[in-house]
């Protein structure tokens, strides 16, 4: 006869409604993981997606994500004919917002030459942009579908293929369309805003630039030679991608990154206690009973048994019970959670180092009941 599963039956109830509660903690714990996870992995995708070895930005700065660059245009073709270089394209990134039917889309505008470097790698439904003019691809995010058309600026744009996982570091979903239309998107004032800078006398707007041209090498070329190259110049500078990922990472999303750590840190401390909480007072509420099983002579094992047996038992069901749900709402989320297998398995392993740890109080409560106490009111 299993005694701790003969206890959980006595009071069925409140060992499932104790699972319950203590699976929505562990929900929250997943959620805070995939959101960190979540957080990394979007501020990292603009970057990947290019699949490019050196990013060319202007001089000073430190790229595209961490501060403003801007390039001219024809930069492409000099960086195009240095040695090593196998491709290289233009590619400009802005934000933008949009009314599409009742709301207002917020999106991340990425301008590349099709045939060249910088646009979608996998078209996950529809195609490509085939022409030069008014079609883009966006991210299934945005909650765009193919054929539908949306107004950036002064021009209506058809959506003619989407893909996925397409975000910049603030969670915006990506559109991508041609570089002319992303400069000329760039330039384009509101009729309002042109009339005042008329007035002011500020003349012609601005010429686009880009913002930086992404280099793809040859096979056997040498990355630390050409960045170094292309740094002697006065108005270029060059970062390899692990540079430009690590820039990302330590100065754009490097404070909400720490402080989801943080806050997830102290989320599981918080789970910690209150899984050793649980236990220890489940194992207090049956000292009368644990008396009596010693009364009668039931060893020490038994007893143990009955304390671990049911600690494993309610960490096990509190984290299959928020593995569940969260696998069940993480895409409602408005920003990406991103579960990976590792993450689940650490969690759950700390489950159980918790339920063994906040068993051994109980068990060490046991032991010292006095069997004498079964026999008192």
């Amino acid at each position: 006869m299993n005694l701790a599963l003969k206890d959980i039956r006595h009071g069925l109830f409140r060992f499932v409604l104790t699972c319950f509660g203590l699976g929505l903690l562990m929900t929250v714990v997943l959620a805070m993981i995939g959101i960190y996870n979540g957080l990394v992995a979007d501020a990292l995708a603009v970057v990947e997606a290019p699949a490019a070895d050196v990013w060319v930005v202007e001089a000073g700065t430190k790229g595209p994500f961490a501060e403003a660059s801007s390039i001219p245009a024809d930069s492409r073709d000099t960086v195009a004919r240095m040695p090593g270089v196998a491709e290289a394209g233009a590619i400009n990134y802005q934000t933008v917002e949009a009314p599409f039917l009742d709301r207002t889309l917020r999106l991340y505008v990425v301008g590349y030459e099709p045939g060249r470097p910088g646009g979608p790698q996998i078209i996950a439904e529809g195609r490509g942009i085939g022409t030069s003019h008014f079609e883009l691809v966006a991210d299934r995010k945005t909650g765009l579908l193919v054929g539908d058309t949306i107004l950036l600026g002064r021009s209506r744009f058809t959506v003619v293929g989407l893909v996925e996982g397409a975000m910049n570091s603030g969670g915006d979903p990506a559109v991508y369309m041609t570089l002319a239309d992303a400069m000329a998107l760039q330039t384009e004032l509101a009729p309002a805003d042109q009339r005042v800078q008329a007035a002011r006398g500020a003349g012609a707007v601005k010429s686009a630039s880009v913002a930086a041209v992404i280099v793809r090498i040859t096979p056997g070329a040498d990355v630390d030679l050409l960045t170094a190259t292309l740094r002697q110049w006065k108005h270029l500078a060059a970062l390899s991608q692990i540079e430009q990922e690590n820039i990302l990472l330590a100065s754009v999303v490097d404070k909400a990154r720490r402080q989801i750590g943080l806050f997830l840190g102290i989320l599981l401390a918080v789970s910690a206690v209150v899984i050793a909480l649980i236990i220890y007072t489940m194992t207090m509420e049956k000292l009368k009973q644990i008396a009596t099983l010693k009364l009668i002579g039931a060893p020490d094992r038994t007893i143990i048994g009955l304390i671990v047996q049911q600690s494993l038992i309610l960490g096990t069901a509190g984290w299959g019970i928020g593995l569940t749900l969260i696998l069940l709402v993480k895409d409602v989320f408005p920003r990406r959670v991103v579960l990976e297998p590792f993450n689940v398995a650490v969690l759950a392993g700390i489950i159980v180092v918790v339920c063994l740890a906040a068993s051994g109080l109980g068990v060490r409560a046991a032991m010292k009941v006095d069997p004498a106490t079964a026999l008192g009111g």
